[in-house]
């Protein structure tokens, strides 16, 4: 019953990972092979098509076939992909220098930072992209492409906060026909001209680079186009799994990928003027309004799978303490990675569409598209390669078998990419930069507080003597849950209610909330409980960084275990507000300092983030200088 199962469920949970997973890489077809040929001014003949065929196929092969599918899918965070799970696997190698972690944690952030770039351009290029076929049916539609397309992603956005549960459901049928639609597209023209086939021979490519180097190494810049989303293959693998996402890509995915270049291809052959817009060209007039809408519809399930995996990524770096605290809502009761961050879903929305305002074509866009793409895919080298040897315990000179190559490759793209950072790479540069000083920022100015607040904190085992010795201590009923990020400390909440109440409750209990390096962690795992005496307990509250703390709920769990009556209504719980002022010194620079200080202060409320009713909730401020 169990293998009939499986069964079952692995052809479902393929065509699930088809509609998830795939939209980007899927919709590539509608603009990059075309921009290969424009963006570097390639003279068409059967000598420059063959020869851009055939890189593409073999970077296709070579860097998702072989990198992503068989290589990086391999380091799964307890089945969690993507790379702050990457990070976290890396960050636990105990043989790593802790002075070249930071290294590490920078590189990560930097793949980070380029993939929040990629969900601001995905959307706006492939539903661009994918519109600009009714200008091949009519060019009475050019001059309402851009109102067409901005109202399509106003709407994606507006819906993101009823969750994509119900749609999500079409995703992967309608996935499905797009692939089998492009594939058939491609054969159609294949089978006008067969000879096409030969470009996976690698001797077209080797001979395209060496009788037009620079020309083949412009090309090579739009060439990578037609692997973005690859990166979505690791990231989306603790949705489906290893092995449904293999069984798509080399049964479906890949064969209508390249069955479709091979189609353009052949169609330049036959008609070179049809460089213009070679995807399109390759429709029957008949089947072009239908197919029209598939690619919309397919460029909207894209963007929707960049989207959501920008909100699964800035919850994750939020958990392991990498950004500030945001609102989290939860739009599915059964789904647990369903999510909506309100205030990333706008910042997306504003960018995207200045994006459309300046760019105005899908051609435009693709030079900005690139450089994200090829940096985000050599940070993932270099973290790989460190993982293979520290964790996987793979000899130097295997490491470099795999390494030396695949950076190069990398370092080619990232090369030619940089070519159009005037053209349009400098927004996924501009944005990266901004993201990634966030991050370290964020981290740097944690670090300096937690320093700050221990260097004039009370150890608790001093201060609990210092209360059982003393006869002026009164304690009122009910019990007191004060928040700490430090076990060892007297929380400053507790010592401003001694101070400005000159009480504590019968009993206390200080919480501190730990995010393991894993995804989730078990409820028979969640809670550690120490009692110090009658008055006083500690309670360890572990949650993975994919999920969404609920103290409420664990401090039942640990009154239950204590064999305690848990009544929501005798727990108060004590916050500290801290109010950080910005002083001349050690710490950072006054900018940075500026910035930490304006994003703690408009952080979502404590009580929020950890789900505790604010009816029951005391904030006690303090001021600390940074």
């Amino acid at each position: 019953m169990q293998s009939s199962a499986k069964k079952v469920a692995l052809p479902a949970m393929t065509l699930a990972a088809l509609g998830v997973v795939f939209g980007d890489i899927g919709t590539s077809p509608l603009y990059a092979f075309a921009q290969t040929f424009t963006s570097a001014h390639v003279n068409i003949s059967e000598a420059t098509v063959f020869g851009i065929l055939s890189l593409i196929f073999w970077c296709i092969t070579l860097s998702i076939s072989f990198k992503y599918v068989s290589i990086v899918m391999r380091a799964d965070n307890n089945g969690e992909g993507g790379i702050m799970s990457l990070l976290a696997l890396l960050l636990r190698i105990k043989q790593l220098d802790p002075n070249k972690k930071i290294y590490l944690i920078a590189l990560g952030f930097i793949g980070a930072s380029l993939f929040f770039g990629d969900g601001i351009i995905t959307p706006a290029i492939s539903v661009l992209s994918a519109i600009e076929g009714l200008s091949i049916a009519t060019p009475a539609f050019d001059q309402w492409l851009m109102p067409i397309g901005l109202g399509i992603l106003t709407a994606l956005f507006v819906i993101q906060r009823h969750g994509t549960a119900t749609m999500g459901k079409f995703f992967g049928p309608i996935t499905m026909l797009w692939f089998i639609s492009i594939g058939a597209l491609g054969l159609w023209s294949i089978i006008q001209t067969p000879h096409i086939l030969w470009f996976i021979n690698p001797i077209w490519a080797f001979e395209f680079a060496i009788h037009q180097p620079f020309v083949a190494f412009v090309a090579m810049g739009s060439v990578v186009l037609t692997m973005t989303g690859g990166e979505a293959l690791y990231a989306d693998m603790g949705h489906f799994g290893r092995m449904p996402i293999r069984l798509a890509w080399f049964i479906v995915v890949c064969p209508s990928l390249m069955l479709n270049y091979a189609g353009q291809g052949a169609l330049l052959l036959r008609d070179p003027q049809a460089v213009s817009n070679p995807f399109y060209l390759l429709v029957p007039e008949w089947a072009l309004f239908p197919m029209i809408g598939l690619a919309t519809a397919a460029a909207v399930i894209a963007s929707q799978a960049v989207i959501t995996g920008v909100f699964s990524m800035v919850n994750q770096a939020i958990q392991l303490r990498y950004l500030p605290r945001l609102t989290v809502i939860h739009t599915s009761d059964v789904e647990q990675g369903q999510i909506y961050v309100p205030f990333i879903n706008w910042v997306l929305y504003i960018s995207v569409f200045i994006l459309i305002i300046l760019f105005e074509k899908s051609s435009n866009l693709a030079s900005a598209y690139g450089v994200a793409v090829t940096m985000t895919m050599l940070c993932v080298t270099i973290l790989i390669a460190v993982l293979a040897h520290g964790a996987w315990g793979w000899p130097w000179w295997k490491v470099a078998l795999f390494a030396i190559p695949f950076f190069t490759l990398d370092a080619i793209f990232v090369a030619s990419t940089s070519l159009k950072i005037l053209s349009g790479g400098w927004v996924p540069f501009v944005i990266g930069v901004v993201v990634f000083t966030i991050l370290m920022t964020w981290k740097r100015g944690r670090e300096i507080v937690h320093h700050r607040l221990e260097t004039d904190a009370l150890p608790i085992g001093l201060f609990i003597k210092s209360i059982g010795l003393s006869s002026e201590t009164h304690f009122v009923p009910g019990d007191a849950i004060f928040l700490t990020g430090n076990q060892n400390i007297v929380p400053h909440a507790m010592l401003h209610n001694i101070k400005h109440n000159k009480v504590l409750h019968n009993r206390n209990i200080m919480v501190t909330v730990f995010t393991k390096d894993i995804p989730y962690v078990s409820d028979a795992d969640r809670i550690e409980i120490e009692k110090m005496d009658d008055h006083f307990y500690r309670i360890s509250m572990n949650y993975g960084f994919k999920d969404q703390p609920n103290i409420p709920q664990a401090l039942q769990q640990a009154y239950e275990a204590l064999g305690l009556e848990f009544d929501m209504m005798q727990i108060s719980f004590f916050i500290s507000r801290d109010r950080l002022i910005h002083t001349v010194g050690d710490g950072m620079s006054p900018w940075r300092e500026k910035l930490f200080i304006s994003m703690q202060r408009n952080t979502s409320p404590v009580s929020d983030f950890y789900q505790i009713p604010p009816n029951r909730v005391v904030e006690m401020g303090s001021q600390i200088e940074i």
